[in-house]
């Protein structure tokens, strides 16, 4: 499992680096007024969307019956099923493309009701909106697409397709820029053509696995599509509650005075590092392996599987959380005060990002979680929990927003994150499908205490560095990010909170024989 891990979160850092870069260039062309807003809502629509209906729910579903079937029925019945799926999924996602497309006024109405107060900005949202709605079809197939080949253990080429994103998007703000309206309408464009590319990339890498997929075949609605369907529905809400309640406080957002949908844009970018390279990678290659392990009957090693999955996650997850609370104002300086974003616009998005900060091992555990229910079959259970969170959150948006604006709305999603994660936990443990080992509860005491210790150290550095501008912002940054990992790592493993040889072995570990190997 950790070197699927390993896979997919080298490939989603290599993403996140080149996706700040993209934002660091958005910063710089656009700030963070009306128009980077506008652009901000655009693409929150249909990665909502492929949040929820792609990765999410789909996954939730497809992933188990993919495996199962593929192991007890062999790869020409799994492709059968995957045909189908993605046969119908292009039926109804392009219908739903061509609505949201007509419908873009009444959407943007209830998307960003506070944008109605100002004619000019709703108009320019719904615009942009109607550009990149397209990416929904196409990267919602690709996340079908990823699901196969997740389900056959290669995780390389479905990580690294969103570094396509990043560098079309870039490349049309870019490019286009003279050649359209606004730079916002060449990212918007950008963004579409990403859609395609991925697309491409992922049915590319299944073909050359033996799963070549046709998905333009009639659909059809086997007992098998009916039951993934069955269970992909209540999945829409519990594997999309975070972007749920992160909609909610962008409806919220949109009613507070401008730049606020931009500054917790920024913050959440910097927040989603982690939660990408960790979360992400940890529920990816956790959630085939769980439902293998189930499905062969060996509960013991499901149950240690879970239990390494929540250590790898807050090995790396605490130490996150602490140094974006303690370092927030130098990351968001660094990254993106230049051109049209101010000094004033660094600390509005650093207060939001301590926010955030909160709620990011909540994030992370609920990646863990929720596979423990998914690999069974359950989806009616994050389904409860998710409900109850999502309305958690938008009670403590409206309540919080009103003191706090925009920093209330990130406190907001961080603490219905908690909700959710304790919840999803302690049903877990309740139901005895998990069961905290002696070595997970060791050492997570341990982890905490390193990372406390690493706090501080950060905030003595960043007395001691910060502020400095020009070039040196960089190096002292560098400087700061070096020095608060040293402590944290050297501290955890002198406290026996991990052991660095556990992960260098399980690295130089030798696939077992007959092993599909991790290629593309």
């Amino acid at each position: 499992m950790l070197k699927g891990i390993l896979t997919v979160g080298g490939w989603t850092m290599a993403s996140r680096v080149l996706g700040f870069a993209r934002d660091m260039l958005i910063a710089a062309r656009l700030g963070a007024g009306p128009l980077a807003d506008a652009f901000f809502v655009a693409l929150q629509l249909p990665n909502l969307f492929r949040r929820l209906f792609g990765e999410g729910a789909f996954n939730a579903a497809f992933i188990p019956a993919f495996a199962g079937t593929l192991a007890t029925q062999g790869p020409q019945a799994a492709r059968d099923l995957a045909d189908r799926m993605a046969a119908l999924m292009a039926v109804w996602l392009s219908s739903l493309v061509v609505l949201g497309v007509l419908l873009m006024p009444q959407i943007m109405a209830v998307l960003a009701p506070g944008f109605s107060a100002a004619p000019e900005k709703f108009a320019l949202a719904v615009e942009l909106t109607r550009i990149t709605f397209p990416y929904l079809l196409f990267i919602c197939l690709t996340a079908l697409v990823s699901g196969v080949l997740n389900g056959l253990d290669r995780f390389a080429a479905a990580a690294a397709a969103p570094v396509f994103f990043n560098l079309l998007s870039m490349a049309a703000l870019l490019t286009l820029t003279p050649y359209v309206a606004t730079p916002a309408h060449a990212l918007a464009w950008g963004v579409t053509a990403s859609g395609v590319v991925q697309l491409g990339l992922v049915l590319w890498a299944a073909a050359r696995a033996g799963m070549a997929l046709r998905i333009l075949r009639p659909p059809s609605l086997t007992p098998e599509v009916r039951a993934v369907l069955r269970r992909m529905g209540p999945g829409v809400i519990g594997a999309g509650v975070t972007q749920l309640n992160l909609v909610i406080g962008l409806v919220i957002a949109s009613a507070l005075p401008a730049g606020a949908v931009s500054f917790l844009y920024y913050a959440d970018r910097i927040g989603q590092l982690p939660l990408g390279v960790i979360g992400a990678a940890v529920g990816t290659a956790l959630l085939p392996l769980l439902s293998r392990q189930l499905r062969a009957g060996e509960r013991l090693s499901a149950h240690r599987s879970m239990n390494r999955a929540m250590e790898f996650s807050l090995v790396l997850c605490l130490p996150a959380a602490v140094g974006q609370a303690a370092a927030a104002l130098p990351l968001v300086e660094t990254l993106f005060q230049r051109g049209a974003f101010g000094p004033a616009e660094s600390a509005a998005t650093a207060a939001a990002l301590r926010a955030y900060a909160l709620g990011l091992p909540a994030y992370v555990l609920v990646k863990v979680f929720a596979p423990g229910f998914f690999a069974r079959g359950d989806t009616a259970t994050p389904v409860r929990i998710g409900v109850m969170a999502v309305l958690l959150n938008l009670a403590l948006n409206l309540l919080l927003s009103r003191w706090l604006s925009h920093v209330g709305v990130a406190l907001a999603t961080a603490l219905s994150a908690w909700f959710n994660a304790l919840m999803l936990g302690g049903v877990l443990v309740r139901r005895g499908q998990l069961l905290p080992d002696r070595r997970l509860r060791e050492r997570v005491p341990r982890l905490l205490l390193a990372a406390g210790l690493m706090g501080f150290a950060l905030l003595a550095l960043e007395w001691l560095m910060f502020p400095v501008a020009g070039p040196l912002r960089l190096a002292a940054l560098a400087v700061l990010v070096g020095g608060g990992a040293a402590v944290y790592f050297g501290f955890a493993h002198l406290m026996r909170g991990f052991d660095l040889r556990e992960f260098r072995a399980v690295l130089r570990r030798r696939r077992p024989p007959g092993a599909a190997p991790a290629a593309a």
